[in-house]
């Protein structure tokens, strides 16, 4: 499969761009230091053993490696019978009929073997062969994944396609545009001649924003399949491991050692993006890779119904032994005092079973036959019974048409019915945000330049605000669909001279672009007082970021593949204000630009001198260029709190006006940035320049600190230009959900990997968070200490914060009064310890909403366990992305959303649905239909059961307690498995209280059952 016409000439300096994260390998004779340098000097030891002979397999079979083969399923054709026995041996019914069975083969047994062996066999077997069934599709769904094809490197630099379950450690691959990664690869050339490429890793973290990734300039050379020919490196790292972010590890290629970290990774799972194809060597495979190693084996669970059924079995159990003794003693009786006179009996010929010579010893054997001859008080098709009714209330759940998404064309699924009537007893629900909540798209809503607010458009929260001040009715008293689907009108008018426009009249908005002020539209914003810093403001949009654009050649319209939705966010709208980035080379940016609807494009070249990129402890990204004037212009952007310390003394005109702007979005739910510009004198970005440059071409573990510190030198005497406020579009119907489930009496958790300020916005976006709840927020604060006092201190902070809002809580008066609590990653850490973590809980159940910021997928899974265990009640996770796994398994019932992308949470689940927004059905109709016909057709069978089992006792006591059966085996043997069986699992099935409309609008779940 050889590739004509070479590798496609990108022709841009990636190097230049990506000073911060790609940074390339630095390489020497006889070792590397570097970024991953600090670990290196352990490979070859414990945990660092891995050795990979690439495009050498001739040395690397004996390594013997697992190979790339997955699975998620419980059992295998090994263990299925194994398992399954001990699934189901795990009922205390399914283990009396055992005994019974094992004893109807002795004499002491009033019926026939086949009598009680048969029953046993078919309930038990019904049973394993759904469970068979269900652990079927897991393993379709893997076999799909595991037949997914890549194409590979057979030799003589020929590429076949081969299976992804057939790769192993060492194999070179070629993966295409919008291609999954099939293992763990190094990553050693791209279609890039800079050798970058675009990575979506929506599976491994639920962000859809790509990242970038870039291979050792020393493989660059490996551009077409024939230069594989005779590639031979060895690569010696790390042992698989669950860190998704760290990778240590050396490449030894030509004599040289080069030092590797996570930006040459490219991990399982995630999707090439962006880039006509790689070639990457395989380093682990199947469940070595991160992503699997990050998933934990199928929980078997099972619901709080099914645990109490064993109960109310042991009580009649307890009963069964208690009537089977005064048999037993009855019997005794006869058979001493009795039996010598009934001659017709020929008592002289009895056995040891009714000697009346040792009454006690045949009493003592018939206690064994009227445990079995009374063993029908406890329903042995009770267990199939309500097997079957599971499964069929799951068939009506997959089939719900109100669950049907016309976007995706996906159904609800429930992808196991053991948990069906638990959907009816959630109390607590533990959500992702990104892909759960919201859609992770990107509105540019409103901006303040110059000091001067603009965007006359409203938020979702503004208009649910909006709506109910104007409704006029106790939020208590109207539910919130009213509230959005009522008073359509144009405009609201709150108070005197304020209006809202909340009606259905709003144009239709382009993707990414809400924006509604004619004072800036079609070049209106020339006429404004401060056009000059507006025209900044529009150049900082277009030109302070890192997308690259793409040219759709049939239509001619751009889209941007950008690293994040804010950034795509601000592109749209800079062209719709009229400066469209266009184009990108090597070193310089293109803008259109149109000042005024009459007058034409004028397109301006801007030479990228450095791009300073945004991260998490940065929160701001810079970017230097030089316009046609030769002007030197440093655009910065940035969270607002660092943007304006790092202000000037003559660019803080507007930061009063913007602040209180900012104060304004931040209210309305919205994210928001700030921007700011500086002119820098070629004297003074030259002298920089050489000392970034020279911290950028350092070796050594203080590197990053170097850059940190250069790049700070840079972007201060700022002059502030104004702030954008972007919203985060929900999904549909999230925020009524939410709130008919908070109405309903459960409790909401979030957990996001946001920061507190953004994850507070979304929480007011989706009602999480209302008007009027009081905040507690718990964070550690920032300080100088060392390690050990930086964390007692943290541990007291902490401390302190919890018992001061538990001691709020409690004198809290208003018994309508409702609580939030927010806390950040770095304080959760600290609360999930052995020694707080409760105290943690008591004061978050005391909360109506309760919402984690910046949570690890550990921490999610850690969190959704202190809740299961701390509260006693069900808990329920649900989330769309591989990091929502552990959550999803920890929860009592997990449930995934099943999105455009990334199946990993919808595989790990107990059910699967499209839009978040049917979880309020899902819950609200199916849960309450099912725990109610589970828990009536429970109360029929053992009431059923009972009656068919007394008559037999009356009919003893009739009989002189003989241990004779006044019924046919096998009418008994049939009465529960075939004549009485359709009346109950009727009910089962079909049995309605109440319709879904009535459900959907006075469900409470803490309202009694009957």
């Amino acid at each position: 499969m050889g590739r004509s016409g070479g590798r496609r000439r990108d022709r841009m300096r990636w190097s230049k761009l990506y000073t911060f994260n790609c940074f390339k390998g630095h390489h020497g004779e006889a070792g590397a230091e570097g970024p991953s340098s600090d670990g290196a000097g352990a490979l070859g030891g414990p945990g660092f053993s891995r050795v990979v002979h690439c495009n050498n397999p001739t040395l690397q079979k004996p390594l013997k490696y697992p190979t790339n083969y997955i699975t998620t399923t419980k059992y295998n054709i090994i263990t299925f019978f194994p398992k399954a026995i001990f699934e189901q041996f795990r009922r205390v019914a399914n283990l009396y009929f055992l005994l019974t069975a094992i004893l109807s083969l002795t004499p002491v047994c009033p019926f026939s073997a086949v009598s009680m062996i048969a029953p046993l066999a078919f309930v038990v077997g019904l049973s394993m062969l759904k469970e068979g069934l269900e652990d079927w599709r897991r393993f379709i769904q893997d076999m799909k994944v595991n037949n997914r094809k890549v194409s590979v490197h057979k030799g003589d630099g020929e590429f076949v396609y081969r299976h992804w379950e057939e790769l192993c450690v060492g194999d070179v691959v070629k993966v295409e545009k919008d291609q999954f990664f099939p293992a763990d690869l190094l990553m050693l050339s791209s279609s890039y001649e800079d050798g970058i490429c675009y990575v979506e890793t929506m599976n491994l973290d639920g962000e859809t924003n790509l990242k970038v990734k870039r291979s050792l300039e020393a493989t660059l050379p490996l551009e077409e399949d024939e230069s594989f020919k005779d590639f031979q490196a060895v690569i010696r790292c790390e042992d698989p491991n669950p860190s998704l972010y760290t990778f240590t590890g050396n490449f030894e290629y030509e004599r040289q050692v080069y030092a590797l970290d996570p930006f040459q990774i490219l991990l399982r799972d995630s999707k090439l993006r962006n880039t006509s194809f790689i070639y990457g060597v395989v380093i682990f495979t199947g469940h070595d890779s991160k992503v699997m190693q990050n998933s934990t084996e199928s929980p078997s669970k099972r619901s709080r119904i099914e645990r109490k059924m064993d109960l109310i079995i042991y009580i009649l159990f307890t009963v069964l032994v208690l009537i089977s003794l005064i048999s037993s003693i009855g019997f005794a009786v006869r058979i001493k005092l009795d039996l010598p006179h009934w001659w017709y009996l020929q008592p002289q010929n009895s056995n040891k079973l009714d000697d009346p010579s040792r009454p006690a010893l045949s009493g003592i054997f018939h206690l064994i036959t009227a445990l079995i001859l009374y063993g029908y008080l406890i329903p042995i098709s009770l267990y199939v019974s309500i097997e079957l009714v599971k499964v069929l209330q799951a068939h009506f759940i997959n089939q719900d048409i109100h669950m049907f998404d016309e976007d995706t064309g996906n159904t609800a699924q429930a992808r196991t019915s053991n948990l069906n009537e638990e959907l009816g007893q959630v109390h607590t629900v533990l959500s992702d945000k990104t892909g759960t909540l919201t859609c992770n798209q990107m509105d540019f809503l409103k901006c303040s330049i110059a000091g001067v607010s603009y965007g006359v458009g409203s938020s979702e929260v503004e208009i649910a605000a909006a709506k109910q001040m104007a409704s006029g009715a106790d939020e208590n008293d109207m539910p919130l669909q009213d509230i959005w689907e009522e008073n359509n009108e144009d405009e609201i008018e709150l108070v005197e001279g304020v209006n809202f426009s909340v009606g259905n009249n709003r144009k239709p908005s382009i993707k990414g672009f809400s924006f509604e002020d004619d004072r800036l539209m079609q070049g209106n914003w020339t006429k404004e007082p401060n056009s000059s810093t507006l025209l900044l403001f529009f150049r900082i949009l277009a030109l302070c970021h890192t997308a690259i654009p793409e040219i759709n050649e049939a239509t001619g319209s751009i889209a941007y593949e950008a690293e994040s939705p804010d950034e795509g966010a601000f592109l749209v709208a800079a062209r719709e204000f009229g400066f469209e980035f266009f184009k990108r080379t090597q070193s310089s940016v293109f803008v259109r630009e149109k000042h005024t609807s009459s007058q034409g494009t004028i397109e301006r070249e801007f030479k990228i001198l450095n791009l300073l990129e945004f991260n998490s402890k940065r929160k701001r990204m810079t970017v230097i260029l030089k316009d046609e004037d030769d002007q030197i212009l440093l655009f910065c952007k940035g969270a607002d709190s660092i943007i304006f310390d790092r202000l000037a003394k003559n660019g803080r005109m507007y930061e009063v006006d913007t602040t209180r702007h900012l104060n304004d979005y931040g209210e309305a739910g919205l994210r928001t940035l700030a921007l700011s510009y500086r002119v820098l004198e070629e004297s003074e970005y030259s002298f920089w320049n050489a000392e970034f440059v020279k911290a950028k071409t350092s070796i050594g573990p203080d590197r990053e600190l170097q850059l940190e510190r250069v790049s700070d030198l840079i972007e201060r005497e700022l002059i502030l230009v104004g702030a954008t406020a972007v919203e985060d579009k929900l999904q549909k119907g999230v925020p009524q959900c939410i709130d008919r489930l908070a109405q309903a009496g459960l409790k909401i958790w979030v957990l996001t990997g946001d920061k507190m300020e953004t994850a507070i916005n979304i929480g007011y976006a989706c009602s999480l968070l209302r008007q009027g709840m009081k905040q507690i927020c718990l964070s550690i604060p920032t300080g100088d200490q060392v390690a050990q006092d930086a964390k007692k201190a943290a541990k007291e902070s902490l401390l302190s914060q919890i018992a001061n809002g538990s001691q709020m809580v409690k004198l809290e008066k208003d018994p309508d009064a409702a609580f939030a609590l927010v806390i950040d990653g770095k304080a959760l850490a600290f609360a999930l310890e052995d020694d707080m973590k409760h105290m943690f809980l008591n004061l978050a159940i005391e909360c109506a909403s309760v919402i984690c910021c910046r949570v690890s997928p550990k921490q999610k899974a850690l969190v959704t366990r202190l809740v299961k265990e701390g509260v006693g009640q069900t808990t329920l996770a649900i989330g769309d992305g591989a990091n929502d796994v552990g959550m999803i398994q920890e929860a009592d019932i997990g449930v995934g959303i099943s999105g455009v992308e990334g199946m990993q949470a919808v595989m790990a689940s107990d059910f699967s649905i499209s839009q978040f927004r049917f979880l309020e059905r899902l819950l609200v109709v199916h849960g309450h239909w099912c725990y109610k016909r589970i828990a009536q057709m429970i109360c029929y069978f053992f009431y059923k059961n009972i009656a068919f089992g007394l008559t037999i006792f009356y009919f003893e006591a009739f009989a002189g307690f003989s241990g004779q059966s006044v019924y046919d085996d096998w009418f008994m043997l049939l009465f529960n498995v075939v004549l009485t069986s359709l009346p109950v699992i009727s009910l089962g099935v079909f049995e309605q209280d109440v319709s879904s409309e009535i459900c959907l609008q006075v469900y409470d779940r803490t309202a009694d059952l009957f």
